[in-house]
């Protein structure tokens, strides 16, 4: 391995000690679904978050409380002397990207078959932390 990629591997390593992330796999649910839940939320305070997912009538609301739950505890995690409250964390990043997808058939008239695609997705979750330079 090269000096430049050994430097920059390290420098990959030491923002993930200071990234707070979360991620769900596979999630079954389509993409498109999902970024209608996921636009509401980014760049918004983790107490609005919450209460923005909780009242939510979609069903993608449901996984995206859970999904930032975990990126709260593991916040706290790495942090246990600190409090959430006191912490001002918010949402920096949310990635909703299209994971595999189930190919079934449906019988059609006359003999033939239409295709049916069952879509999932991948959501990463990225928790940033205010440095009081933001009001």
């Amino acid at each position: 391995m090269g000096v430049r990629k050994r430097e920059r591997a390290e420098q990959i390593k030491e923002a993930k000690k200071t990234q707070y992330f979360a991620k769900l796999n596979n999630c079954p649910t389509s993409p498109r679904k999902m970024r209608l839940v996921a636009d509401l939320i980014r760049g918004e305070k983790v107490n609005k978050a919450l209460n923005i997912l909780r009242f939510s009538k979609k069903e993608a609301s449901g996984r995206l409380e859970k999904l930032l739950l975990s990126a709260i505890a593991n916040w706290q995690a790495k942090n246990e002397d600190a409090s959430v409250e006191d912490a001002d964390l918010f949402i920096k990043e949310v990635r909703v990207d299209s994971g595999t997808m189930l190919k079934r058939l449906r019988p059609a008239p006359q003999g033939r078959a239409h295709r049916i695609r069952k879509r999932s997705n991948h959501v990463t979750m990225i928790l940033g932390a205010n440095d009081n330079t933001q009001s």
